[in-house]
Order: C-alpha cells, then structure tokens, then sequence
C-alpha cells in the first residue's frame, strides 16, 4: 500500500470527535480552536525502536504508551488533553502492524477525549514521535519552579514496576500481566493534574526516575528535600527486590513509572485522600521540601542512603 493509502486506512479519525477540530488529517495542517479562557499546554516525546522499547514489543501496548507518555506531560501541567499529532517511521509498510498500533493509540485517545489531528508516515527505522496539546485555565498551570521549604513532597501510584519489569525482560525472564501493564501500558494522571490545580506548588511527571525528577522541581525552585524511603509506595515485587540487595535504586533511579511527583502546602494534608478518591489514584506523602540545597535520602532508623546514580540521561556516560 501507498503512504497516503495507509494514512487514510488507518490513521484518519482516530479519537474523539471535537468541536474545536475545524480541519485534521488530510490538509497540509490541522486547522484548531483554542478556546479564549485557556491556555495551550504541548509536549512531544520520540519512543525509538532499540532505546524505549524492544522490536518485538506488541505494537498495541506500543501505541497506548507512545500517546500516554505525552498525556504524562499533560498531566504534570493540570492540563486537559484536547489534541495530538503523530510522526511514525517503519522500516516496511506492515498494514497489520500499523493496524494494531493504531487501535492502541484509539483506544487510549477516546478515553482521554484526544483527537489526532495530523502527522507524518515515513520510512525508515522504526521511530515513533507523538505532539500533545492541552487545555489549563488560564494562569493555573502546574509549574516546576513554585515549591517551597514546608511543603510535602508526595508521588502517586506506585514507584519502580516499570524498571522491574525491563529487567525481567532483558534478563529474558516472564512478566506477570501486573509488571507487563505497568511498562507497556502507563497510566497517565490526567484526572490528578486536574484536581491539583489550586492546590499542587509544584509538580512533574516521573519519566526518568523519582531522583532525576524530584530533583528537576529543586532546581527549578531553588531548595531541597528529605524524603523517608520506608514511606515510598512499592508493589511487593519491587519491595522484595529493595530488601534483598538492600539498594534503593530500583525505585529512586528507574524511569517509565509515568506517576506524578507533586509538592503541596502542609495545611493540604488532610484533603490528600480526598484527592485520591477524586483522581483514582493513590497519593503518598513520601518527604518535605527543606531550606537547605540537595536531595536526602533517609533511612527508617534515620540515617542517610547514599548513591552515586541518578535518573536515566539519553547522553551521561
């Protein structure tokens, strides 16, 4: 089949049907309408074939992540996700593959009310990039930079699956359907990033490990935090692997968690599970933002962990 073939067959009409979409797929560009009360939130992350994810990765679960982990971004703004855009390169035209995708990246799209809206089909080695847009009233986004000493540093979900997960399969050992969930298909935290607004000084998504990002929200702030590892929220699976090495990286420096990190006044405490019933998540308060520069990593019998590792960087050493 023809590029444009392809394009029509299976990547035109994906998602929720928008009033605000005046022209999508088809047209040299989309043609949108951002409504006069908001303002437009965009992200793009590229997942690429052999660094993000394995050849063999079912492309279904490859077309929920390649949108989900742009609706991440979303999220950590309290934006609501309206429109996204699509570069995808293949080595061959697989109609099957393509087809499969596809119903990966609908099915998660309606469910966040998403319409793709344009993109490009090339070939060449198999690249996935994905644009996000969203909504947030304006003067409300989420920003990085707003935490202050006092406030506590929560996380939502469950910290370290994904990086348990990759392990098993590099080491070519199974996945239980919970740990293959949590790597393939991510969970955005687009209802949480709504209900934050207004009450969240600072968040981030978790893309690259709690210590890479948590550290983001420092830097941009201007302070640092102490965070009680026996509070951090771990599957049994990752629990067991933390008490058998006695090493906290797993749930510290693993990336593909895709939950949110966000600080909030201590006067906010007690509206946290609150919060949780409203965005359908569970929220942990895991440590305290402090006047006091770097990132403290304290122990249940209050020493200090130390380790030289932080986040996943596409070029560190």
């Amino acid at each position: 089949m023809s590029e444009f073939d392809l394009i029509q067959r299976h990547l035109t009409g994906l998602g929720s049907a928008r009033n605000d979409v005046i022209v999508d797929v088809g047209d040299d560009c989309a043609l949108l309408q951002v409504p006069a009360d908001r303002e437009l939130a965009v992200s793009i992350d590229t997942l690429v074939s052999g660094v993000h994810f394995l050849p063999e990765t079912d492309p279904e679960g490859l077309g929920h992540k390649s949108l989900a982990v742009g609706l991440s971004d979303l999220a950590a703004v309290g934006a609501e996700p309206a429109w996204a855009t699509l570069a995808l390169s293949l080595p061959e035209p697989d109609e099957t593959w393509l087809q499969t995708f596809a119903r990966g990246f609908a099915d998660l799209a309606r469910h966040e009310d998403v319409r793709l809206v344009g993109g490009d089909l090339t070939r060449g080695p198999l690249c996935i990039s994905v644009q996000v847009h969203g909504f947030v009233p304006r003067g409300h986004a989420l920003r990085r930079s707003g935490a202050q000493p006092g406030d506590l540093v929560c996380v939502s979900g469950a910290l370290g699956d994904a990086g348990l997960a990759l392990q098993h399969v590099q080491r070519g050992e199974p996945l239980g359907d919970y740990l293959r969930q949590r790597l393939e298909r991510p969970t955005p935290r687009v209802a949480l990033g709504e209900v934050l607004r207004g009450v969240a000084t600072a968040a981030i998504d978790l893309s690259d490990g709690l210590a890479s990002d948590l550290g983001h929200i420092l830097t941009a702030s201007g302070y640092g935090a102490r965070i009680q590892l026996d509070h951090l929220p771990l599957a049994d699976q990752v629990a067991g692997e933390v008490a058998a090495s006695n090493d906290w990286a797993l749930p510290l420096m693993a990336g593909d968690d895709y939950e949110l990190c966000f600080t909030i006044p201590k006067s906010h405490l007690a509206e946290l599970k609150v919060l949780a019933a409203a965005a359908g998540c569970p929220l942990t308060q895991i440590g305290e933002i402090e006047s006091r520069p770097g990132l403290r990593w304290m122990t249940a019998d209050g020493h200090q962990w130390h380790s030289e590792r932080t986040g996943y960087d596409h070029f560190a050493a």
